[in-house]
């Protein structure tokens, strides 16, 4: 990895902890020596990536990555435009919705409506969604290249709950099933109890640029809500393709050619 692919890996790990860490945990988590990691903290800090509080010496994100967002947001308002539609299926599902963004080979939460019922899913803003053990990945995964779709299946498939699917030959299975549904259906795969529907969200050429999600304890999941949840959802996934990009999806796509 180079020097800066490094310094941004450190950045990205200091943005996913919930509290000022110090030195040697930051170098530990991000596998570098002390020595590294501290010249790395010092130029992001020059240039405000991070922040060291002056008493007692811990890292934080800085202002940077903030102001650099907002410019984005601003020039290619994607966000924006999505919130409207992720507080609609919330409100009408009653239950938690998110949205993801795929960035650096990741797909990230950028949003999330909470469900107003006192037993809901909880999902943090900033959340990486593996592809293999979320709605929210299946999804997206879908409706990929097949280069992307065998680059992603080449990684380790990581058992987070005993649902977790981390046979690469059945997920290859769902993942057309769920581009012929066109949206997924994820069964307590990244947290036990947790039942998941997800659509993409796709540029014209049907490529994914992200996701939208909605989650629900298993208790209220049966067949029949997430029969009404799926649709909704892709619905969903399509108004906000076609009011970001302007134009109507492409229905084709890799997966349901190649199994059709």
């Amino acid at each position: 990895m180079s020097t800066i692919g490094k310094a941004l890996t450190l950045l990205d790990a200091i943005s996913r902890l919930d509290r000022e860490v110090g030195l040697s945990d930051i170098a530990r988590h991000c596998v570098l020596d002390k020595a590294t990691a501290r010249r790395f903290l010092v130029e992001l800090e020059k240039h405000g990536f991070v922040e060291q509080d002056p008493d007692t010496k811990r890292y934080r994100i800085g202002g940077a990555p903030v102001r650099l967002a907002r410019i984005r947001e601003a020039r290619f308002p994607f966000l924006t435009l999505a919130i409207p539609f992720v507080k609609e299926l919330a409100s009408t599902s009653g239950e938690t919705v998110h949205l993801s963004e795929f960035v650096a080979d990741r797909l990230s939460t950028v949003h999330v409506e909470d469900s107003p019922r006192a037993h809901r899913v909880i999902v943090d803003i900033g959340s990486a969604l593996p592809f293999h053990a979320t709605a929210s990945g299946h999804a997206f995964l879908a409706f990929c290249p097949a280069r992307q779709i065998e680059d992603a299946l080449s990684m380790p498939l990581e058992a987070f709950t005993e649902y977790t699917i981390t046979s690469k030959t059945e997920l290859r299975r769902l993942l057309v099933e769920t581009a012929h549904r066109g949206y997924s259906i994820s069964q307590q795969g990244l947290e036990s109890g947790v039942i998941s529907v997800a659509a993409p969200i796709r540029a014209p050429d049907s490529v994914p640029i992200g996701a939208i999600a909605v989650a629900a304890p298993q208790v209220r999941a049966n067949a029949d809500t997430i029969e009404q949840l799926g649709p909704a959802t892709a619905a969903i996934a399509k108004r906000i393709s076609e009011k970001f990009f302007g134009l109507e999806q492409v229905p084709a796509n890799p997966l349901a050619r190649r199994a059709g």
